[in-house]
């Protein structure tokens, strides 16, 4: 087996080779090769640092050690202290190292389509899936994303039927990806007359933004309708057919866009939608979970399926996941997710190492 020294070298022999890819003229024309390259890269480069500073620390620890057999009394307490020092530090990058050569997810980098809908509980459900979009909007402006509306379908009450939204920043997908499931609330909805708490779930799915040069779709695949837009209720909202219904033939997956007025901005929104969910269907496939495009993020959007409970009474906020239960359901609603968030991201790694030393 070979060792991790040698593991290492050979992704630093591996980072330059990608530096003279890079540097080639004709990769600036091949949008694919220079994405892949570029991401390689940075992936090399995080772990060429880490190695350099391990051997330096190592030098040192060397160092230490040597002037400690050639020192004594307070010289050589001063040389002992350096040593545990350095022996600290080499613990320390070595496990980072170890959580950089760790299997990297294929979608790590992308930004993500982000949907929600109400589930089970009528109008409560799609009062709550408005309540999770609020807590997204607000936890995306925390962490400096850029969210964009696809698409915002309104229920009767204020709520919202469905959502979708396109959210960018180079962590979205590493932070993101657990918020798909369902998510329970319990509280006393608005309509409730005698105060009693209701239970009602929203799902979110999270799919990975797919490049044009990750999903070719064959204009002949595609079956589109156009249709007027409604509202709340059904009622029309616009006298124009610019509601663009877009069925990949091949797969029968469908899209439904009706956010703008144009029809031509509907059908490239849809598109986007489609991409994504063509991309993750097929990273499904390889994983041999085939079905349902969302079927292991939603379940069947049950309240018993849940990955998260918001109890309003209590103030409360559970993660079923890891069994992490706070009282801070006003901070979380309002974006603080990250507590959540990052112990869910220790856990995941935790769970790759555990795989690793297993092998």
């Amino acid at each position: 087996m070979r060792s991790i020294d040698e593991t290492l070298n050979v992704l630093q022999d591996e980072l330059h080779t990608v530096e003279a890819a890079l540097a080639e003229p004709d990769v600036a024309s091949d949008l694919g090769r220079l994405r892949d390259l570029s991401r390689r890269h940075k992936e090399l480069a995080e772990i060429n640092v880490a190695w350099l500073q391990l051997k330096a620390v190592r030098e040192d620890l060397a160092t230490a050690r040597e002037m400690f057999n050639d020192s004594s009394g307070d010289d050589r307490e001063q040389w002992r202290e350096e040593m545990n020092n350095a022996d600290a530090q080499i613990a320390d990058l070595e496990l980072a190292l170890e959580m950089l050569l760790l299997p990297k997810d294929p979608n790590e980098g992308r930004n993500v389509i982000l949907e929600i809908r109400g589930a089970e509980g009528g109008e409560e459900a799609n009062l709550f899936a408005g309540d999770l979009a609020d807590m997204y909007r607000r936890y995306a402006a925390i962490r400096g994303w850029k969210l964009e509306v696809v698409e915002e379908r309104a229920s009767e009450q204020g709520g919202l039927d469905e959502a979708t939204y396109l959210v960018k920043g180079d962590d979205a997908w590493a932070r993101l990806e657990f918020e798909a499931g369902v998510h329970r609330v319990q509280r006393v909805p608005t309509t409730e007359a005698k105060g009693r708490v209701h239970t009602s779930s929203a799902t979110v799915s999270v799919l990975p933004e797919a490049e044009e040069v990750d999903v070719a779709i064959d204009p002949s695949d595609l079956k589109i309708d156009v249709y007027r837009s409604s509202g709340p209720g059904g009622q029309s909202v616009n006298t124009t057919d610019s509601a663009v219904r877009i069925t990949h033939l091949p797969t029968g997956i469908v899209v439904s866009m009706q956010d703008e007025k144009s029809q031509i901005q509907n059908r490239a929104k849809a598109l986007i939608v489609l991409r994504s969910r063509l991309l993750k269907a097929a990273q499904d496939a390889q994983a041999n979970e085939l079905g349902d495009l969302k079927r292991s993020q939603l379940g069947s959007g049950g309240r018993s399926e849940k990955i998260r409970t918001y109890n309003f009474k209590e103030n409360r906020v559970t993660d079923h996941r890891i069994n992490m239960t706070t009282y801070t359901l006003d901070s979380v609603l309002n974006g603080y997710l990250d507590p959540y968030i990052d112990a869910l991201l220790a856990d995941k790694r935790a769970r790759q190492l555990a795989e690793s030393d297993g092998r």
